[in-house]
């Protein structure tokens, strides 16, 4: 939707009025920001079981404890990604400055992104099956392993009723139910949404499915925090992280009403499909994500100041993502980093978490650097960067999400100021 198309149907702007993050570089939105900035990496080595098949391999774990808060009984009915999702949300929602139950439960809504839903209570359920004589399987397995339980307890805990939208499309689950989101604010079905996503599937199954494809990272020699290089010459994989991260959007006027302010306007939002292969990534895809999100914020590429890339440290992807960019913004037209050097690749959740680190750049006036960059022949095309860079936040800055299976989302974002 153009802005002048949204301009005529009476839309206002959609703010982003609260945030919150659970990452292996800490239990909020300001660790990771801070990490981001010092560049320390949450990527640590973790064991695996050669007799099973599964080598060890770096990851990026949440050390929080989690659901502590909660009555066993309560606890019991969450996986493991529901409890990080409500761990971020509760941070965003309190940061926005919203009632603990919302005040009008038919306007407010909840979009939620995920790959894999509840793979640790699945993993469980089947390691249980597969090795016990008599099998015990936890009763509420089916709802703690559906893709939209996240989502489901984060309606309940806060009274969404106006709509619940269950995103998983691989990478860009996350990053899928904010621009989802937003349209959906926009076209005033609702007037608050709490948006972002959660995954956890650093179990022995899913970790084994990821090194028998060959996209995970071996562990660095010398420093396995320093397994994940993106852009960087030597690049070998992704390293798997886990984590959440929420944001609040509501309209401008709704959160004016009520005295609220922005921390950032979510402006654009561009989705697109390669359909050219399940793995594979294509460059006219991501320029097409890339170019429907300038166009629905209004803005040139001369107006975007920084790109979070997708950056996964794949040898094809970096590359690929290095031509997208280059065709839009011009070689080297643009400042671009890849955070997953740092707290690894979350998966459906990657894309909230990272914009979530977009916002607190624009915040900040700094932007987080590609860490682990040695050598890089990509640096000829992409202006990526080495070290924290001072940002001119008049410019709007873009975070890319850029699935298996095709699925391209590209999110803009300005400063309300």
């Amino acid at each position: 939707m153009s802005a002048e198309a949204r301009s005529s149907a009476g839309s206002d702007a959609i703010w982003i009025t609260g945030i919150g993050a659970c990452s292996a570089l800490g239990p909020d939105a300001e660790s990771l920001a801070d990490a981001l900035a010092q560049g320390r990496s949450g990527i640590t080595l973790q064991p695996g079981d050669p007799s099973r098949g599964l080598a060890p391999f770096a990851a990026a774990v949440v050390s929080e404890p989690l659901g502590q808060d909660m009555p066993p009984a309560q606890r019991n009915l969450h996986d493991r990604h529901s409890l990080m999702a409500l761990h971020a949300a509760r941070e965003a929602w309190t940061q926005a400055g919203l009632p603990e139950k919302t005040a009008a439960p038919e306007r407010s809504a909840v979009a939620w992104g995920t790959g894999l839903g509840g793979s640790n209570s699945l993993q469980q359920s089947y390691a249980e099956h597969l090795t016990k004589e008599s099998p015990r399987i936890h009763p509420y397995t089916v709802v703690r392993v559906m893709s939209n339980s996240a989502a489901s307890h984060l309606a309940m805990k806060y009274g969404l009723k106006a709509a619940m939208l269950t995103i998983s499309n691989a990478c860009a689950s996350s990053a899928q139910a904010i621009g989802e989101a937003l349209m959906l604010l926009r076209q005033g079905r609702a007037d608050v949404a709490l948006v972002g996503g959660s995954e956890a599937m650093l179990n022995p199954g899913s970790v084994a499915a990821w090194q028998a494809m060959g996209v995970m990272a071996p562990p660095d020699a010398d420093d396995p925090s320093r397994s994940c290089r993106p852009f960087d010459d030597a690049r070998k994989g992704l390293v798997l992280g886990e984590g959440a991260a929420a944001l609040v959007l509501e309209t401008a006027s709704h959160a004016r009403a009520r005295g609220a302010s922005a921390l950032a306007v979510l402006a654009g939002y561009g989705h697109s499909v390669d359909a050219v292969h399940l793995s594979r990534p294509d460059a006219d895809g991501q320029e097409r994500a890339l170019r429907a999100a300038l166009a629905d914020a209004d803005i040139e590429p001369s107006q975007v100041g920084y790109v979070n890339a997708h950056g996964t440290a794949t040898d094809v992807g970096d590359t690929v993502e290095a031509e997208s960019l280059a065709r839009v913004f011009g070689r080297r037209g643009v400042p671009v980093s890849a955070t997953k050097a740092l707290h690894g690749h979350l998966i459906g959740a990657g894309g909230a978490l990272e914009l979530v680190a977009c916002v607190q750049a624009l915040r900040r006036g700094q932007l987080p650097p590609s860490a682990n960059v040695r050598g890089s022949v990509l640096e000829d095309i992409a202006d990526v960067i080495r070290e924290p860079r001072a940002f001119d936040t008049s410019k709007a800055i873009v975070s890319n999400s850029f699935a298996f299976g095709g699925s391209n989302v590209s999110l803009v974002i300005k400063s309300p100021y």
